[in-house]
């Protein structure tokens, strides 16, 4: 065990290791300590756990023109006094990220939590099951670096949900779902066993019980609950900020504002984990370049016309393949955009440089 991980027994609860300890030494002779961001607020300032305690810092010195390299919930980082109170001078590198495209028509990506190791994906059955929705948010959660769970949650409301629970796995391959419910206990203890020792993240859209999940797992009123709306059915923001808790069995639980848009952002690894049973029947296809269109040979097409392949599964995947290299392509332009700026920029003062020294400029 290294002195540097030793030290620093009360950040275990929150996540600290010795990989951590490690990455942390190139800043242990700045005066800086090793700290983890519980919740971002609005100017710049953040809450972050340390040895002593927690702290509000200032996380200026680690701004950056990449928004998904900015701070963020979940990450660690390294604190140091500052002239006004401590600061983030550091941050350390990320083992994970939850990154989504942001709303607008642009390339920019937002990172919605960073560092997590299991992203629970909260989906209401009190509203009618969206699997193409639930796709899009196991591609992310794959592409994130963490191991996606579906927790179909609100089971109390419905009699029998073992024809849904069916069709939530059939949409998330090879990812465990879990049912529960907040009000009955039903999956809570499971839930609390998936997140020992680990870092949770907390996924949804607004209605889909988040809060009431993370109450019943902290049995604390941690976050306020709302009723959904009575006309639509649709939930209330209750969560307006990122927040990272310590569970009382271990491990910790980053909650979230409910996602009514979730864009897709570098999922080309989470699409192919989420639709494996597709991709293991492109593998079968006669020609490798097969589009599943009208090709001769094609297994996609035959699993189709069999039944064993669902015609909305395939649509699904072909809209976030789409989406996805959509994205891709605004990305690559962008980067190229801010090349050439940049390059521009150098020859500026290239040609400055050069007119300085023939004694033109002064």
């Amino acid at each position: 065990m290294s002195t540097l991980f030793a030290a620093h027994p009360a950040l275990v609860r929150y996540g600290w290791d010795e990989a951590l300890a490690d990455a942390f030494a190139p800043h242990a002779d700045a005066d800086s300590v090793p700290a983890r961001i519980l919740r971002v607020d609005r100017g710049g300032q953040c809450l972050a756990v340390t040895e002593a305690g927690t702290v509000r810092a200032d996380t200026a010195p680690v701004a950056a023109a990449d928004p998904t390299a900015a701070a963020c919930t979940g990450d660690w980082a390294a604190v140091a006094d500052g002239p006004t109170g401590p600061v983030v001078h550091a941050l350390l590198p990320r083992r994970t990220a939850f990154l989504r495209s942001t709303s607008s028509k642009r390339s920019d990506g937002q990172v919605l939590a960073a560092n997590a190791d299991v992203a629970l994906i909260a989906v209401s059955l009190a509203a009618e099951l969206d699997l193409g929705r639930l796709e899009r948010f196991v591609s992310l959660a794959w592409s994130s670096g963490a191991r996606p769970l579906v927790v179909l949650t609100k089971t109390d409301l419905v009699p029998d949900p073992s024809h849904l629970y069916a069709d939530a796995a059939g949409a998330a391959p090879g990812v465990q779902v879990l049912l529960a419910s907040a009000v009955t206990g039903a999956g809570l203890p499971e839930l609390a066993e998936a997140l020992r020792a680990r870092t949770g993240v907390l996924l949804g859209l607004s209605g889909a019980g988040k809060s009431t999940l993370v109450n019943a797992l902290l049995g604390a009123e941690a976050s306020v609950v709302q009723a959904i709306r009575g006309r639509d059915g649709k939930g209330r923001h209750t969560t307006t900020h990122r927040e990272l808790f310590p569970l009382p069995a271990g491990g910790v639980l980053i909650d979230t504002p409910g996602l009514r848009g979730v864009g897709l952002w570098e999922a080309d690894a989470g699409l192919d984990r989420t639709f494996t049973d597709i991709d293991a029947l492109a593998g079968q296809c006669r020609f490798p370049d097969c589009g599943h269109g009208a090709e001769p040979g094609c297994a996609v097409l035959a699993a189709l016309e069999d039944g064993t392949l669902a015609h909305r599964r395939l649509d699904s995947y072909r809209k976030l393949q789409r989406e996805s290299e959509r994205m891709a392509a605004r990305t690559d332009a962008r980067l190229r955009a801010e090349r050439r700026k940049e390059f521009k920029r150098r020859d500026a003062l290239g040609r400055h440089m050069a007119e300085r020294k023939r004694g033109r400029l002064r």
